[in-house]
């Protein structure tokens, strides 16, 4: 059992509000590289003082390589007290893509033979010229095996290894029902807030599931963004 003496504890973080995120009724955003706005920037702060409060250290931060995702990762360090510390950034977990769809609006792209036709294929359906639920979730379930899971070189360390990955609300989702086996309705029909936190253990056993999508260290700071933020009718 190759891992039989380790164990890994994650902590999935979503980035904080984009610009996107507050431009309501787009179906992608226009930059899909939209930086943070001031509330997702405190929202950030926010998980980082929480994970401080609980003691919480990181053996290695993945962080998806869009910039709300590397602000968020950034925010988090400077809430936890250690910013400057080092993380990876990783191009296979940025957000589902759809560059078609970039600006326009749901009404327009998603009338109801496009909302039918998402209804019947579910992760195989196809926006326009972007990517389906299930190609993301191959790239980024993929890395996730390849970096950490069955990685060898984490056999040779003994213990349990707390690791942060920061990223995207569709990516998440994807790479849920690649670790519980959910039903993706289900998966689709889950909020994953700014800055939630989503706890999952693997080890000798396989998958445990911790917390989904624990967002209470940011209800101070007002109303959340509800939808996820890649297409298939949310905002990237």
């Amino acid at each position: 059992m190759i891992h039989e003496n380790v164990e890994f504890d994650f902590y999935f973080i979503r980035h904080g509000e984009s610009q996107s995120n507050v431009t309501p009724g787009i179906a992608a955003g226009i930059n899909f590289d939209a930086p943070m706005t001031e509330r997702g920037h405190q929202q950030a702060e926010a998980v980082g003082r929480r994970l401080a409060d609980e003691g919480v250290q990181f053996e290695k931060i993945y962080t998806s390589s869009l910039v709300r995702a590397v602000q968020t990762t950034e925010g988090m360090l400077r809430g936890m007290g250690i910013e400057g510390t080092g993380f990876v950034k990783v191009d296979e977990i940025i957000e589902r893509q759809t560059p078609a769809w970039r600006g326009k609006l749901k009404v327009d792209v998603m009338p109801v033979e496009v909302q039918l036709l998402l209804a019947e294929k579910g992760q195989f359906f196809k926006p326009a010229d972007g990517e389906t639920m299930r190609w993301v979730e191959r790239r980024a379930s993929n890395w996730l095996e390849d970096e950490i899971t069955f990685n060898p070189d984490w056999y040779e360390k003994p213990g349990t290894h707390t690791i942060a990955i920061v990223g995207h609300g569709d990516t998440m989702r994807t790479l849920f029902h690649y670790i519980t086996g959910m039903d993706n309705r289900l998966l689709m029909r889950t909020d994953i807030f700014n800055c939630s936190i989503s706890r999952f253990r693997f080890g000798k056993l396989g998958w445990h599931i911790g917390t989904i999508n624990d967002s209470s260290h940011t209800l101070a700071l007002g109303d959340v963004v509800r939808d996820g933020d890649g297409a298939q009718g949310s905002t990237p």
